[in-house]
């Protein structure tokens, strides 16, 4: 466990009751808080859909929405928004508003 474990943890627990991150996914959530320490309240979606690729990417390679935020179906884009709203929130409760 290091530093980012807990703020993984606290991102999480932000998430709308409706959200269902996939499993095994604590390495995810590790990027995530890496987005949090680094850019706060300013993380956007495209930010989350990135560190969600580079996830990805060592799970399943192949996976259809590996690709640029901007080429993704607005359904698809539409996924990233409840993280990072997580990740925002996770900011607020911190106190980091800004990077």
């Amino acid at each position: 466990m290091t530093y980012l474990d807990p703020l993984a943890d606290l991102i999480r627990s932000c998430l709308p009751p409706d959200a269902t991150p996939p499993a095994d996914s604590d390495a995810l959530f590790r990027l995530y808080a890496v987005l949090l320490r680094a850019k706060g309240e300013q993380v956007r979606d495209e930010d989350v859909h990135d560190a969600w690729s580079a996830w990805m990417q060592t799970i399943d390679s192949g996976h259809d929405a590996l690709v640029p935020f901007e080429d993704l179906t607005p359904e698809t884009r539409a996924a990233d928004a409840p993280y990072a709203e997580a990740i925002r929130t996770a900011a607020r409760r911190m106190g980091r508003t800004e990077v």
